[in-house]
């Protein structure tokens, strides 16, 4: 792995265990939680930041990123153990395909973002900041529903 996609990667290591001390707090439950109006439950936000994080896996293949893939497993929905299972995939899947970006990728190649392109270590640093907006909505159901944060949550994000 490039040491600078390596650097990012440690980085966003830190953020996933974030999401990871949030599926450790939630129920099934928890996942048909919406604050009402046209918002989606939380299992949505939830099946969501996983369809965000296979375009990531994929585009660090392709270097094109491509926000079109739609999962038709409905059970993440309903089940914070089949997020949890997916979710631990994705990020072995992520890992992979950034072990697999050279020295002459990060120095030579461009990852295409719809009309612009960044450089392939900086798309690393946009999915951190994908991860920060989901926490942020996650933030106002949990206080919505009476859910505590953990102090690490509340120190990073609330």
């Amino acid at each position: 792995m490039n040491a600078q996609i390596q650097e990012f990667w440690n980085l966003n290591r830190m953020y996933t265990a974030l999401r990871d001390e949030l599926m450790a707090d939630l129920s099934d439950e928890d996942l048909a939680y919406s604050p009402g109006g046209s918002n989606p439950t939380l299992g949505e936000l939830c099946r969501e930041l996983g369809e965000t994080q296979y375009a990531y896996v994929q585009s660090f293949k392709t270097f094109e990123v491509d926000f079109s893939y739609r999962t038709e497993d409905s059970s993440y929905l309903t089940s914070v153990a089949k997020l949890k299972a997916w979710y631990q995939r994705l990020d072995s899947e992520l890992e992979a395909a950034l072990e697999a970006v050279t020295n002459d990728d990060v120095a030579n190649k461009q990852m295409e973002r719809g009309g612009y392109q960044v450089p392939v270590h900086i798309s690393l640093d946009i999915l951190r900041e994908a991860l920060l907006i989901f926490y942020g909505k996650v933030s106002v159901y949990a206080k919505a529903m009476g859910k505590p944060l953990t102090q690490t949550w509340q120190d990073w994000i609330a």
